[in-house]
């Protein structure tokens, strides 16, 4: 049993994984026209300067990273998560929790700092969550959450920062 078990788990994984690195070529016509009208902006060639590649296909191009693969999912310490991209607070460590699903989990933003648009890739329809002030794609937001929102704001830890408290 423990080896089907194991087997099923890298399925799984795997399964995830090959979600994750599928191609969307209309992210690109979508990213121009979404971001245009944000407080920060710059061209594709700049943020790809300012950006990491894993961080670049996450908050410009609308990736998601492996579950478990970011040190962000495990902090636990008092602080505040940033965007990456532009250094906008989005969320605070009181409202983080452990989802158990491989990403940082908060069961609400901080005020005014994301905003929501419909995600109808992968011919599902999700709310993703970005930036409120770079448009950086940040991650999803499910209604699977904890009290008291019952939220779970699921977010790429490769488009964030941590400033401990």
């Amino acid at each position: 049993m423990p080896r089907r078990r194991d087997l099923l788990g890298m399925t799984i994984l795997a399964g995830v994984g090959a979600v994750a690195l599928w191609p969307r070529p209309h992210v690109a016509e979508a990213e121009t026209a979404a971001t245009a009208n944000f407080p920060v902006t710059h061209t594709d060639a700049e943020w790809r300067k300012l950006l990491s590649p894993a961080a670049y296909e996450i908050l410009r191009q609308q990736g998601t990273e492996f579950p478990y693969s970011s040190p962000l999912d495990r902090e636990t310490r008092a602080g505040t998560y940033s965007c990456l991209g532009c250094g906008q607070n989005a969320y605070s460590s009181a409202t983080k929790y452990d989802s158990h699903t491989g990403w940082p989990s908060f069961w609400q933003p901080l005020p005014g700092a994301i905003g929501e648009r419909l995600d109808t890739s992968f011919g599902v329809e999700r709310t993703e969550v970005h930036c409120a002030r770079c448009g950086g794609h940040l991650g999803h937001v499910f209604p699977d959450g904890p009290p008291p929102t019952g939220l779970r704001y699921c977010m790429n830890g490769a488009a964030l920062s941590f400033q401990p408290a």
